[in-house]
């Protein structure tokens, strides 16, 4: 019996989860991914309000040989949006706007008033609304280059018709940001970076985040790079068209920021508790006629964990900058992933999880 009973305990040793995951490991991989002696990244992996792993690789600018830490300013790309979507959200909760609202009401120079009555701002929240895309940046990229919010947004005021029905699909659109960031400042009275800095940043304690706002910015960020020709070439602002326009893609954060972003929305520090869940909640619309069926809230995109949890967050792609921002409600897990070279994020992603497993709270059977 005894024999029997020390076979059974070696057995279940030998099938039980470890502790926790190998972090050493982990670093091991990220060591591999990013070169010491060139453009990088860093990483943040978090649960709740405790840090499981974070460190920087490579460099952050290759001229000064700057390294990458955890406190290094990225550009974040598209995860700027939701910045951009939680302030339209603040502004409803203070009854100044809907995203039930027409865009006529904010801009009536619609060439074609039609197309302005029929896209709300809830079709642009969810990259819902069929605006073409007819910014002439390849014709133009000289102008591009610095062109703003208000630029990027007024050749999308002359279209003569919709893709499609609005709400009718999905196509991603740029120039939709760059209009929610023209109605906050239409409502508040000044610039939506402003706001963003004092309503969001603040409440969250973000205080090394900043938004581009004219030139860009010489100190503290890091430089983004591409390959040219086998050798890195800088590729950020003032080399990328449309960096400048700052609705879509202008917030320069740190994984460490990023994750006071997260804290804020789980704390409720500048939304309240229903407008953040409802903003996390995937967005249905009795028109829809697309095949794929819809997959993004307020700005946020919904998507599932390989052993199926449900995910939420946002990816972003600017220049040579690359991020990712990922939450797992279930088990409180945030990931974040910054980069100033083009490297694919998602297989990264799909590792972390992929050891994030073996944690013993990982559990698949509890939604949020």
């Amino acid at each position: 019996m005894k024999k029997l009973l020390v076979i059974l305990m070696g057995l279940a040793a030998c099938t039980s989860k470890p502790s926790t995951p190998d972090w050493s490991s982990m670093d091991q991989y990220m060591n591999s991914l990013f070169p010491a002696d060139g453009p990088g990244g860093a990483v943040l992996i978090a649960r709740g309000d405790s840090v499981l792993f974070s460190a920087g690789y490579g460099l952050a600018d290759l001229v000064t040989k700057e390294k990458i830490t955890t406190g290094t300013l990225f550009n974040v790309g598209s995860i700027s949006k939701t910045f951009v979507a939680n302030a339209i959200l603040q502004l409803q909760e203070q009854g100044k706007l809907s995203v039930d609202d027409s865009l006529i009401r904010y801009f009536p120079n619609f060439r074609n008033k039609q197309i302005g009555r029929s896209v709300r701002i809830r079709h642009l929240l969810t990259h819902t609304s069929g605006l073409p895309d007819i910014r002439p940046v390849r014709r133009d990229s000289v102008f591009y280059l610095t062109a703003k919010d208000a630029e990027n947004w007024a050749p999308i005021l002359e279209a003569d018709s919709l893709v499609f029905e609005a709400g009718s699909a999905y196509e991603y659109s740029n120039p939709a940001f760059n209009a929610l960031a023209l109605i906050i400042e239409q409502v508040t009275g000044q610039k939506w970076q402003d706001y963003v800095r004092e309503q969001i940043f603040a409440p969250c304690n973000m205080t090394t985040s900043t938004i581009t706002d004219g030139p860009h910015p010489q100190s503290g960020v890091s430089h983004a790079y591409i390959k040219v020709k086998g050798s890195w070439s800088e590729k950020d602002y003032g080399e990328e068209p449309t960096f400048a326009a700052a609705g879509n893609g202008g917030v320069w954060s740190s994984v460490v920021e990023l994750m006071k972003y997260e804290r804020g929305l789980k704390q409720a520090a500048f939304l309240k508790a229903e407008t953040i869940q409802d903003a996390r909640t995937v967005k249905t619309f009795s028109n829809w006629t697309a095949t794929t069926p819809p997959f993004i809230g307020w700005s946020w995109f919904v998507g599932k964990t390989p052993d199926g949890l449900e995910t939420v967050g946002h990816t972003g792609s600017q220049g040579g900058f690359r991020a990712n921002y990922v939450t797992v409600p279930a088990v409180d897990v945030q990931i974040v992933i910054l980069c100033n070279a083009p490297y694919d994020l998602q297989p990264v992603t799909d590792h972390v999880l992929e050891q994030l497993k073996s944690a013993p709270w990982w559990d698949t059977t509890v939604q949020p």
